[in-house]
C-alpha cells in the first residue's frame, strides 16, 4: 500500500519527493516501522523481525510486562551491529533480579529507559518520544521523527467487559477518554490501535472514538488475537473510514506509507 502523502501536510525533501516509511506487522500488536533514518521496533515479543538495516539506529518500545508484549528476548537485540536503545513501561521493573534472570548485561541496562505515563524524552537528536498512562498497565508511545509523528496505544484502551461491574465498565470509559485527551484533533501519520474480539460488541468503541477525536492519516488495528476479519466487519459497519483504517491480513504483512 503506497501512500502519496497529500493529507496531513507531510513535510517535502528538496525535489518533492515525501520519504517513505516502510511498517512490517510482526503479531498481536508488534510492528517494526524504519524510517529514512532510524528503525522503531514496537512490542516484539513474536514474529519475524524484517532485516534491520546496520546503518541505522534502533530504538526498542515495550508498553508494557504482559507477555503478549513484552518479550524479554528484545534485549538481545543489543548485539553490537547498531546503536539500540530501549524505551520500556515502567512496570517493565529492570530490578537486578530481573536483570539476572533475562541475561541483560550492564552495559545494555545503560541503554534502558523507564517511562511512566505524560512523560517525554528525546532517545536521539530530532526524536522525541511522548508517553500516555495506559487503561490497563504501562503505557502508550507517541513518537516524533523525520516530521511523522507515530502512535502505538499498547494496552490504552476502551476495554468493556460483558459482566464486569458496571462502577468498573464506567470507569474504565472515563479514564480512556482523559487519558487520551492529549491527543484530541491531533494529525498522526501512523496509528496502531487496539480492535479486540474478545470485547464482543464493545469491540470497536475505543477505535471509533480514536478515529472521531483525533486526525489520523492511516491506522493499523491491533491487538485482534488472530482475527483479521474484524476490522473488514468493522469497515463495513464505519465505509467512512475506509481511507483510514488498513486492514492486516496476515503475520508479516508490509506496508509502505
Amino acid at each position: 500500500l503506497r501512500d502519496a502523502g497529500g493529507r496531513g501536510g507531510h513535510r517535502l525533501r528538496h525535489g518533492g519527493e515525501v520519504p517513505v516509511m516502510r511498517v512490517t506487522f510482526l503479531a498481536h500488536s508488534g510492528f517494526a516501522v524504519e524510517l529514512e533514518q532510524v528503525c522503531l521496533l514496537f512490542d516484539w515479543w513474536k514474529g519475524e523481525l524484517p532485516p534491520l538495516s546496520a546503518d541505522k539506529p534502533l530504538l526498542v518500545f515495550a508498553s508494557h510486562r504482559h507477555e503478549d508484549h513484552f518479550n524479554p528476548a528484545v534485549f538481545s537485540l543489543d548485539d553490537g551491529s547498531r546503536p539500540v536503545r530501549f524505551l520500556l513501561g515502567h512496570d517493565i521493573r529492570l530490578t537486578e533480579r530481573n536483570l539476572a534472570r533475562w541475561r541483560v548485561s550492564a552495559e545494555t541496562a545503560e541503554k534502558c529507559l523507564s517511562l511512566g505515563g505524560n512523560d517525554c524524552t528525546q532517545p536521539l537528536p530530532g526524536i522525541a518520544v511522548e508517553t500516555l498512562p495506559s487503561t490497563d498497565e504501562g503505557v502508550a508511545f507517541v513518537v516524533t521523527a523525520e516530521g511523522r509523528t507515530i502512535y502505538h496505544a499498547g494496552d490504552l484502551h476502551w476495554w468493556h467487559w460483558e459482566g464486569e461491574d458496571k462502577a468498573w465498565n464506567r470507569n474504565m470509559e472515563v479514564n480512556f477518554k482523559r487519558y487520551l485527551a492529549p491527543l484530541e484533533g491531533r494529525t498522526l501519520d501512523l496509528a496502531m490501535v487496539p480492535l479486540d474480539p474478545r470485547l464482543e460488541g464493545a469491540a470497536d468503541w475505543g477505535l471509533t472514538y480514536f478515529l472521531e477525536h483525533t486526525d489520523p492519516r492511516r491506522v493499523l488495528p491491533m491487538h485482534q488475537w488472530g482475527d483479521f476479519a474484524l476490522t473488514g466487519r468493522f469497515l463495513a459497519r464505519h465505509p467512512q473510514w475506509a481511507d483510514r483504517v488498513v486492514p492486516i491480513t496476515a503475520e508479516g504483512q508490509q506496508f509502505t506509507f
